[in-house]
């Protein structure tokens, strides 16, 4: 345990408690259900074994590549998205056990992952912007899964993190969505509201952070916001490409 931690207390007891919920309750993997592990390692392997070969094209040109848009311009889209893995396997497993199960122990897993994209594809932020739930969502949820994993992926890569982006309005749950109704369902739901620790986002390279991607409406709805208050580029990186992305 790292002495730095200005809580180490809160770190120990954390631990203490996880352990003793093992020795009352044997963990099962996530996704294959051996026991003895919250992650078996054969599963660990097949994550690994998920990892994607190249980035995934724009949602709207289907162009790949580092490049903006071929389409639309720049203000209001996401330059890029970059995805560990497809939306299929022990991933999907475990990303659903992380987001509706509250097994937030595997943010510190599934963060790694992230941070292994972001230094692959050679990725360049100033800043780490997670995706927001609406507070309402937040509190019958208990916490946020996408700020877990960029805090995780801010920690090992060095790149800081800024909370300025506010879910504004609820909105609807956007499986069984089509593309269209998805950038409906979420257009203006989003404002950026600069932290007073954060430097200005004015010409600064914004890496938005979620948990999965369909049709990139969510991201395109955050980017929106962060170009109005001056940065110079918003890009995607999720841990998981689904839908006709893949």
């Amino acid at each position: 345990m790292s002495s730095s931690s200005p809580f180490p207390w809160l770190a120990l007891l954390k631990y203490s408690s996880q352990q003793a919920l093992d020795l009352i309750f044997p963990p099962h993997c996530v996704s294959c259900s051996q026991g003895g592990h919250h992650l078996c390692p054969t599963c660990q392997k097949h994550i690994y074994a998920q990892e994607l070969t190249t980035q995934l094209p724009c949602p709207r040109c289907s162009h790949a590549s580092n490049k903006a848009c071929l389409i639309s311009p720049p203000q209001g889209h996401v330059h890029t998205i970059s995805a560990f893995g497809p939306y299929a396997g022990p991933l999907r497993a475990c990303i659903k056990a992380l987001k509706y199960d509250g097994e937030i122990h595997l943010s510190e897993i599934l963060g790694a992952l992230l941070a292994h994209t972001y230094q692959r594809y050679q990725l360049e932020a100033d800043l780490f912007i997670p995706v927001p739930l609406h507070p309402t969502r937040q509190r019958q949820r208990g916490f946020n899964q996408a700020l877990l994993l960029a805090r995780v992926c801010s920690q090992l890569t060095g790149v800081p993190l800024d909370e300025g982006i506010i879910r504004q309005r609820p909105t609807s749950a956007q499986v069984g969505m089509n593309a269209s109704l998805r950038y409906q369902n979420v257009m203006g739901a989003f404002i950026y509201l600069s932290p007073p620790a954060t430097p200005h986002l004015s010409n600064r390279k914004i890496i938005i952070i979620d948990d999965v991607c369909t049709t990139g409406a969510t991201l395109d709805a955050c980017a929106r916001p962060l170009l109005v208050a001056g940065a110079s580029s918003v890009s995607g990186l999720v841990l998981a490409s689904s839908g006709r992305r893949h």
